[in-house]
């Protein structure tokens, strides 16, 4: 162990954050590229079944357990006319979708993504058109989805051939309605007013529902976090969540910067919770809105490339970032941060599931394969589920180009009663050196070390592909646990995963 840097951390049972809510594992589907056409949905491929669902992908979304997914948008929804995706396939128009301008076939649509989910085990986490549309479309769908019958689009649905209503709890109310590039763009008071009565409105038909409402499309906006506020002030009273957006990249190849990342969206997240309970005060409310962090991800590597795309086709490879080792080290600390605000974050969605910005990539006709963020976000997914213990952190820190006094470590750690699990999950940001991480587990009494679990590679830049796959999990070195006291060496760049289990 000479010459590595030392970190301590201190885990106590009592130390207790919050239960994780399982969507925090969520993830996202929308029309854009082939996340849908070619990614979750290619009828003539050889592992099709037949509804034209490829199972190859359909494993690996259950292989990460992911428990609810936000659709049909994104930047698509805010254009979209959902009555386009149901009844008979052959009677369905194609549009030009102006979000990503191309060509929607609308072979898939509400029905058939409702039915996909229920055969990968996931909610949906529905959005609704706040930008060409409004309050009458928000309500003709959610009767179209939620009411059992006897009305003109409950019995609609049923002539469709879902005599059972889906039952979809969670509602996003728009999407990104801060951003000039959405359509229907509007002012934070327009939106404000259309979201509390669209919110309203849906409640009425269905009052079991719970509504998300557009935050900021990402920390930087000119209006944040003024246009939550703004928005809260209508709101607040009709829904339950507001939304957060943030992705990451590093085009400068500055790897100690970008795997700072997860300082800002820390700092993100706690400036939204500030707002949300300033309105709380103002308001003089015992209600407390939590937060969707409902797109998450690193996205950089296309940005310039996806400008050559001929615009008004099919499904187009539009946003496929093929995903390097040093963006899985900033996807498991953005988990980690997460994990750390589980009392306030109770969904966040993984941006996105298939090919677009994805864990899983396909060929069209051919493979199915896992990129290298695709194990941070599995190991916390199976893994992190439970109570989170916010645990004392003593790390060796350094300054990079936009941030100071950042930790070497990145680390949070997760009990599970009902087995007696605790998974430190372990971030080591250190480029040249390996980590010592001293562990206080006294708290827990007698702990034995189920395993190591450590993702490292020698190339920051190395990628899976359909081939090849040289990023990927492999057991650590051998470690115990003895008299409450856990050694335990974090290679230099490295995700860790380290199970533990209690005696008694």
């Amino acid at each position: 162990m000479t010459g590595e840097l030392k970190a301590k951390m201190t885990i106590d049972r009592e130390f207790a954050v919050a239960t994780v809510d399982p969507r925090i594992y969520g993830s996202f589907v929308e029309h854009i590229g082939r996340a849908v056409y070619g990614g979750i949905y290619e009828p003539n491929h050889p592992q099709a079944d037949d509804r034209g669902f490829r199972q190859d992908v359909a494993d690996l979304v259950r292989e990460l357990q992911v428990p609810i997914i936000r659709y049909p948008g994104g930047n698509f929804v805010s254009g979209y006319k959902w009555e386009d995706g149901v009844g008979p396939r052959d009677r369905r128009p194609a549009r030009l979708d102006l979000a990503w301008r191309t060509t929607e076939p609308n072979e898939i649509g509400t029905n058939e993504f409702m039915q996909w989910c229920r055969q990968v085990g996931a909610e949906a986490m529905m959005a609704v058109n706040l930008g060409t549309r409004g309050i009458e479309d928000a309500c003709n769908l959610i009767e179209y989805c939620n009411h059992s019958e006897g009305s003109y689009w409950s019995d609609l649905r049923k002539s469709h051939g879902y005599k059972e209503p889906h039952r979809i709890k969670t509602w996003c109310l728009g999407n990104e309605m801060d951003g000039e590039w959405q359509v229907g763009y509007k002012t934070a008071e327009e939106y404000g007013r259309i979201a509390v009565e669209t919110a309203k409105a849906m409640r009425l038909v269905d009052p079991g529902i719970e509504l998300v409402a557009c935050g900021s499309s990402h920390s930087a906006m000119p209006t944040f976090p003024q246009w939550e506020a703004t928005t809260l002030e209508h709101t607040y009273d009709a829904v339950d969540y507001i939304s957060l957006h943030q992705y990451y990249g590093n085009p400068k190849r500055d790897t100690a910067n970008f795997l700072a990342s997860a300082l800002d969206m820390d700092r993100f997240i706690r400036s939204v919770i500030s707002t949300c309970d300033y309105m709380k005060a103002k308001k003089r409310s015992k209600k407390t809105i939590n937060l969707s962090f409902d797109e998450w991800n690193v996205w950089f590597h296309t940005l310039e490339s996806d400008k050559a795309i001929v615009p008004w086709s099919v499904a187009p490879p539009l946003v496929e970032d093929r995903y390097t080792f040093e963006d899985a080290l900033v996807v498991g600390s953005m988990l980690i941060t997460l994990l750390k605000h589980a009392d306030r974050v109770k969904i966040a969605c993984l941006a996105q599931l298939v090919n677009v910005i994805a864990p899983i990539m396909t060929d069209t006709g051919g493979k199915s394969w896992k990129q290298t963020i695709f194990y941070p976000f599995l190991h916390a997914s199976v893994y992190g589920r439970g109570i989170v213990m916010q645990p004392i952190v003593l790390s060796p820190k350094y300054d990079s180009a936009d941030y100071t006094d950042v930790p070497y470590l990145e680390a949070v750690a997760v009990y599970r009663p009902e087995t007696k699990e605790i998974t430190v999950f372990a971030v080591n940001r250190h480029l040249e050196s390996a980590l010592l991480l001293d562990c206080d587990l006294r708290s827990l009494g007698q702990v034995r070390v189920v395993e190591h679990l450590v993702l490292a590679h020698d190339d920051l830049q190395a990628k899976n592909t359909r081939d090849e796959e040289p990023v990927r999990p492999r057991r650590g070195p051998e470690v115990q646990a003895q008299d409450g006291q856990l050694a335990v060496s974090l290679p230099k760049a490295s995700w860790n995963v380290i199970r533990l289990e209690a005696m008694a």
